[in-house]
This record gives structure tokens, sequence and C-alpha cells, in this order.
């Protein structure tokens, strides 16, 4: 499948011929569109990389690793272990998507190593579909949602391109009685598909038949190298006075103790409504560290995450520059135009989920897709009167359903879990396509 880069790059090119072609638009001025904007959303880029690499610092720490291989043992059964795995993975989504990335496929690989000593038969590629399930259904509905976030960050860029005119609150979003109800139903629906879907034990292929012994038998805690079971540097006990500081616990605690406290504060005064972008980030981060305690060892974790996060530094700009030419020659004008013409109050909810459902095949990025078409999106909920709140959460699950057919954002899985897309993303796209009349129908019946 082309890298994600490509179709960045492929996107940029249709929306520069749609804006000469469908708006009349110069091609010299499209490409000053495309400039203009292509540094536009520096600062949301690094809000987006922070979410990954915080997620990703806490779900390698040891002893949540622990933690998970505890957990393997409760199922007693194949379609149990899928099921368990796949609530898991949704519902550690909603709290952060970037720690479910890692966790989820974490907890598949432990689970289908445990069910192997144990003699419990349950199909491998399903089990890490299900450690998969939180990137394909929950996560844009959840505390690190990036389009509810943006749209609550003080100064966001949909409110200074005029997009809308003040922050929308977590509370027409994230916990909107709409969502927070879709959330629930979604993970049962789900859960109830994975279990049907899960072969008998006659036909169940579990772990070894993926995973060559021998990584089986290597196979340690991911992203312990170096790291003792209290998260401190392991290899030696002797250390110069400036590593000593390094490594802390007690400055470790009082510096993450503090960042705690503040965003205790925030949202004791504040209530959830205060649940923004820079609050989330800021949460984890010292999260994270009250984990980890000795900075020296968090710093190194982060260095590690940063290699994940490559990809979203490289794409956002383009993205951004891709909004640059669709806000600047009316192209997103012209969308919002045919949303709205396609749809009826009652019927919206599907247009945006299918809108996000749809863009999120060519940008498989829930930030970069909504910098791209959350114009449009607001723009045709605003002509009908649907509430931005409703229409951003509608949009959101489109995005995130189609993670399940898109294996951009499941690459870290697939190394984690030792499998390969092909043998596993069979599963995924049923699991997309039996979702799909159930969201077509909670959308619009469940009220907002």
């Amino acid at each position: 499948m082309p890298s994600p880069f490509l179709f960045a790059i492929i996107l940029s090119y249709v929306v520069f011929v749609a804006g000469v072609v469908l708006e009349g638009a110069g091609p010299g001025e499209m490409v000053l569109f495309w400039y203009d904007g292509f540094w536009a959303f520096l600062a949301f880029a690094m809000q987006m990389t922070l979410i990954l690499m915080t997620g990703f610092v806490i779900a390698y720490h040891p002893r949540v690793n622990d933690l998970l291989v505890r957990l393997t043992r409760i199922p007693s059964d194949g379609r149990q272990a899928v099921v368990l795995v796949g609530v898991f993975s949704m519902a550690i989504a909603w709290i952060h998507w970037g720690f479910s990335l890692i966790l989820g496929a974490i907890f598949a690989r432990e689970m289908g190593k445990t069910a192997r000593q144990n003699g419990i038969d349950v199909h491998y590629p399903l089990l890490c579909v299900a450690g998969y399930m939180g990137l394909g259904l929950t996560w844009h509905w959840g505390l690190s949602a990036s389009a509810p976030l943006v749209l609550n960050t003080p100064g966001n860029d949909f409110v200074e391109a005029g997009v809308v005119d003040g922050i929308v609150p977590a509370s027409a979003t994230i916990f909107s009685p709409y969502a927070l109800a879709l959330t629930v139903l979604s993970i049962a629906f789900a859960a109830v598909m994975l279990a049907l879907l899960a072969p008998g034990s006659g036909r169940a292929r579990g772990i070894g038949e993926f995973v060559p012994d021998e990584q089986l038998a290597d196979a340690g805690t991911v992203g312990q190298t170096g790291v003792a079971a209290d998260g401190g540097a392991g290899e030696r006990t002797t250390r110069m006075p400036a590593e000593t500081i390094d490594n802390s616990k007690l400055l470790g605690f009082l510096i993450a103790a503090g960042g705690v406290a503040v965003v205790g504060y925030t949202l004791a005064t504040q209530g959830l409504d205060g649940w923004n972008l820079d609050l989330v980030n800021f949460a984890f981060l010292f999260a994270g560290l009250l984990i980890y305690l000795r900075p020296a060892v968090y710093r190194e974790r982060f260095g590690e995450a940063a290699e994940a996060a490559a990809g979203i530094i490289l794409l956002f700009p383009f993205f951004a520059g891709i909004q640059g030419m669709m806000n600047a020659s009316g192209l997103s004008e012209s969308i919002a135009e045919g949303l709205f013409a396609i749809s009826t109050p009652e019927t919206f909810p599907i247009v945006a989920w299918l809108a996000g459902a749809i863009v999120n095949l060519f940008v498989p990025s829930g930030g970069g897709e909504w910098i791209v078409v959350g114009p449009s999106v607001l723009g045709a909920a605003e002509e009908l009167g649907v509430p931005f709140g409703q229409a951003t959460i509608a949009y959101a699950v489109g995005d995130a359903h189609t993670n399940l057919f898109n294996p951009f954002w499941a690459l870290p899985l697939l190394a984690i879990t030792g499998i390969k897309a092909r043998e596993m993303f069979g599963y995924a796209i049923a699991m997309m396509l039996l979702l799909t009349p159930f969201l077509a129908v909670a959308l619009v019946l469940v009220p907002y």
C-alpha cells in the first residue's frame, strides 16, 4: 500500500487541480495559497505529536506490561480472549489514543502467548484486530479526540479563520450525552461482533502459526531495554553527581506532582469544559513523569517515542498546505454547499460521518483530516441548524471507522505483534462492514 506521505502528495495535486478547474483559480495562485497555508498549523502538529508520544511512553512502562500479563489469565476460551482485548482497547482509546495504539498491540501479543501456554485456542489474527479496535472506533469520541479538543482550545485556528465564533466546549462534544451513549453502545455492539467472528477451537490458529518460536522465546517486555523494574536505569549503580541528580526520584516526583496538581485545579475551577488539547498533553506529560519518576529515564523513553511521531511531523505541514488551497480558492465553501444540498437536519450526522470516512482514506490522521474537511462540515452544519457538537462527533466516528480499512495506524501493532497486514486486515474490514449499518442507525436515532 502506498505510504501516507504519498497520499498527502497525491491529495495536494488533487486539490490543486480542483481549485484550478472548479473554482477558476490560476495555477500560480494555487501555489501561493499552498505556501501561505503550509505553516499555519505548527502548534496543532506539536499537540498531536505530544499526544502520541506521551501515550507511547506510558504504555511502555514495565509495570503497565505486568498488569497486562495478569489480565491475560482471565479468559477461559478463545472467544472471551478476543472480546476482552477488544473491550480493553476500545475503553483505553477513549482515554488516550496513543496509549491504546501501543497497549492494544502489547495486550494482543501477551494474550496470544498466555493462551498458547494454557492450551486455549484463540485465533491470533482476530486477536490482533481486537487490539486495534480502539483506533477503529472509539478514540475520536474520547479524551484525546483531535476534532473536539481543537474546537475547545482558546484561540484555535477555526476561531481565527472565522469558521466558528468561539470555542465549542467539551460538554457539547466529548462529554455530551450523545457522544457518551454512542461510545457505550458501540463498544457493546463491537464486542458482540468480535465474539461472533471468532472461529471455533477447531479452526482457530494461535500465535505460534504467525510468530516464530524463537521470537516468542526471546520476546520480553517491549521498551524495557536498559530499564529496571522500577523504571530506573539498571546498567550500573555508581553514578557521577550530575547523573545522581538526573536520576533523582525526588526531583521527578516534585515536578510531576506539581503538574498533576495544576490539572486538578484547572478541572476543579473550570469543570469538564477545561479539558482541551493543551490540558490533555499537560496531564499525560506529567502523569508519565509521575510513573517513571527518574527524569533521565523519562527523557530516554521520549527519545524512543520520537520515531513513532515522525510521520505526524512530516505530514501535518502538507495537510495545512492542502487546507490553505481549499480555503483560499473557495473549495471549502463549495464542499459545504454540496453537503448542505444533499442533507437535512435529520440526515446530516450520516453525511458528516461518510465525509470523515472517505477523506480518512486519503488523509489517515484525524487531526490532519479535520484541518482539511472541518470547515466544510461546520459550515454545512451551521446552514442546516445542526449543533456544532453533534456534527463534530458524527464526523469523528467516520474518521475512526475507516482506520479498519487503512493500515497506516496499525504499523506499530504489526511490529509489536509480529503479524502481517494481509493476515489480519480481512477481519478488520469485516468489522468495518459490520459496524456500518449500526453506526448509520445510531448516529440518527440517539438524541443529541
